[in-house]
């Protein structure tokens, strides 16, 4: 539990997809399933094509109707305990909700560099970064190599991230009251060891990448165009266990490797042949609706077969931000082998 301005702060990081309620003194953000006062989630269909954070700065009454410095002062003058709940393994979108969030409550509004931070990051979760911006030099993949250094188990490793990753945030605010730009600004972490030993680190990570893709199967794919006109031909990648933490953006931006020389447009990553991610670049204007249907379908046959319950199915990017651009597995891990969902892919795929 940590404090800010005087608010002792608790944090609970539940699984992905939970719905929630809102509640006295509590704050769901990036988790959920609503967009509400209390609760602030972008995945779901009903939700405006924007992310958490995003969500945060555009409709601060989400926060403020719900909680406020007055809320939390009981009649004592003791602060009671504000309660935030984001999903478990927090990304840039949670905790860059949590600090906006929090910096809301304290001030009771909205500044110029909180707007900044959530402009950057509705780029970051909606994997648009442009790709001419250097990847290595970024908050996104400085945040990431940060991450990576968290080698814990999940139960320490969730309140270690969110703390790493309010401390960037307020290293990134700080430097946008400067008058600093962050998006790509490399001499913004010169200097600071831990920010330098984390660009190092995503730069070397492109070695990784070039193993995967390596290691990797390419496939062509002819994918629905998110105007229902046609299909696209566009080039993809799948790759088991991978070792680059970059892979995603490395692939979109690989005209080396790729067959139509416009980097790979689909990547399907596993790991441990039970968690499965399928995504395409918002740039293709393609995407997968259907897919997940197709992959619910088989998992329910699989599942029966085996007497296991399936009470989370596969995901299907069905909200505006994401609008069916990614797929991913249950939770608990798939019963399909990954041959029949390479099977699935294909078919699903096909011109």
């Amino acid at each position: 539990m940590k404090a800010i301005e005087g608010i002792p702060i608790r944090y609970d990081f539940v699984r992905y997809g939970k719905i929630l309620e809102p509640k006295e003194n509590t704050l769901g953000l990036d988790v959920g399933m609503k967009t509400i006062p209390g609760v602030i989630d972008h995945h779901h269909p009903e939700a405006e094509a924007e992310c958490t954070a995003s969500l945060v700065v555009k409709h601060p009454h989400l926060v403020l109707d719900h909680v406020n410095q007055k809320t939390l002062k009981a009649e004592t003058g003791r602060a009671e305990t504000l309660r935030i709940i984001t999903h478990r393994f927090p990304d840039f979108d949670a905790v860059a909700s949590i600090f906006l969030s929090l910096r809301l409550i304290g001030s009771g509004k909205i500044d110029d560099s909180m707007r900044d931070i959530a402009r950057y990051t509705k780029l970051v979760d909606s994997a648009t970064l442009p790709k001419e911006v250097d990847l290595t030099a970024t908050p996104y993949s400085i945040l990431r190599a940060l991450y990576k250094n968290v080698r814990k188990e999940e139960s320490e490793a969730n309140p270690a991230r969110v703390e790493e990753g309010l401390k960037f945030m307020r290293f990134l605010h700080g430097k946008l009251e400067d008058g600093y730009e962050i998006t790509e600004n490399r001499l913004l972490f010169s200097g600071i060891g831990r920010y330098e030993k984390a660009i190092r680190t995503a730069e070397n990570d492109y070695f990784n990448y070039l193993t995967d893709v390596q290691k990797g199967t390419q496939i062509a794919l002819f994918l629905p165009s998110i105007d229902g006109r046609e299909k696209k031909e566009v080039d993809g990648l799948i790759v088991k266990n991978p070792r680059s933490y970059l892979l995603k953006d490395w692939a979109r931006r690989d005209r080396e490797h790729a067959p139509l020389k416009d980097g790979f447009s689909f990547l399907m990553t596993s790991f441990w042949n039970k968690r499965y991610i399928l995504g395409v670049d918002p740039e293709k204007g393609v995407y997968l609706k259907g897919l997940a249907d197709l992959l619910n379908e088989k998992e329910a046959e699989a599942r029966k077969a085996e007497g296991r319950l399936f009470d989370f199915p596969w995901y299907d990017g069905n909200c505006p931000f994401f609008n069916f651009r990614i797929v991913d597995s249950p939770q608990e891990g798939t019963s399909l082998s990954h041959s029949e969902i390479v099977d699935i892919v294909t078919c699903f795929g096909q011109r």
